[in-house]
C-alpha cells in the first residue's frame, strides 16, 4: 500500500508560505488600485467623447455653449452652459433626456461599453434637483401629519432619484417607485 498523505509542512517552510501569501496580496492590491486608476481615466474618456459629440450637435444646431467635461461621483458628466439653450433642454427635460440617451449611444459606439452619463444644459439639472427637493419635502410634510401614502407625479429616473436621496434622509417616512415607464413615479409613506 502507498501512503499518500502529505507529510507535515516543516517550521522552516511556513515563512516562505507567509511571504508567497503576501505576495499575492500585495499584487492583488496593486491590481487593484490600478483598475480605479484605469476606471477613473475610462470614466473621463467617456466624459471627453461626450463632449466632442454634444460640441458636434451644437454646432449643427448652431447653438452657442461653453462645454464642461468632468467625472463626479463615479459618473461621467458634461455640463454645456450659455444663453438660449431652453430649447434643448425642453419641456420639464424631456429634451436634455433625449439627448443625454443619445450621447451615452454614442459613447457606447465609441468604446463598446454602456455608459452613466450625466448631462446638463443650462444649470437645469441643479435648478430642478433644488425644486424636487422642496416636492419631497413637500410629500414628507403631508404623510406625517395625515398618516396617508402620498403619490407623486410620474418622474424620469433622474428626478426620482433626486426625490428618493431626500425622502430616504428623512426618518419614519420611505418612498418607493411604482408603475412602468414613462408613467413610473414615486409613492411616500409612513416607515415599516
Amino acid at each position: 500500500m502507498t501512503d499518500t498523505s502529505t507529510p507535515p509542512a516543516s517550521e522552516s517552510s511556513a515563512p516562505a508560505a507567509d511571504a508567497a501569501t503576501s505576495s499575492v496580496e500585495e499584487a492583488s492590491t496593486e491590481a487593484k488600485k490600478s483598475e480605479t486608476v484605469a476606471s477613473d481615466s475610462d470614466l473621463f474618456r467617456q466624459s471627453e467623447i461626450a463632449a466632442d459629440y454634444v460640441e458636434g450637435l451644437l454646432d449643427i444646431l448652431d447653438y452657442d455653449g461653453d462645454i464642461d467635461e468632468l467625472v463626479s461621483a463615479g459618473r461621467p458628466m458634461v455640463e454645456v452652459v450659455g444663453g438660449r439653450l431652453q430649447p434643448l433642454v425642453g419641456q420639464r427635460g424631456a429634451t436634455l433626456e433625449a439627448l443625454q440617451e443619445l450621447t451615452r449611444l454614442a459613447i457606447f459606439r465609441a468604446t463598446g461599453s454602456p455608459s452613466r452619463l450625466l448631462l446638463d444644459i443650462g444649470g437645469y439639472r441643479a435648478t430642478r434637483r433644488k425644486e424636487l427637493g422642496a416636492v419631497a419635502r413637500n410629500a414628507v410634510e403631508k404623510v406625517k401629519e395625515h398618516g396617508e401614502a402620498v403619490r407623486l407625479e410620474p418622474m424620469s429616473a433622474f428626478e426620482r432619484k433626486c426625490v428618493h436621496d431626500v425622502v430616504n434622509a428623512i426618518p419614519g417616512v420611505q418612498s418607493e417607485s411604482e408603475g412602468v415607464e414613462p408613467n413610473r413615479r414615486i409613492v411616500v409613506r409612513v416607515a415599516d
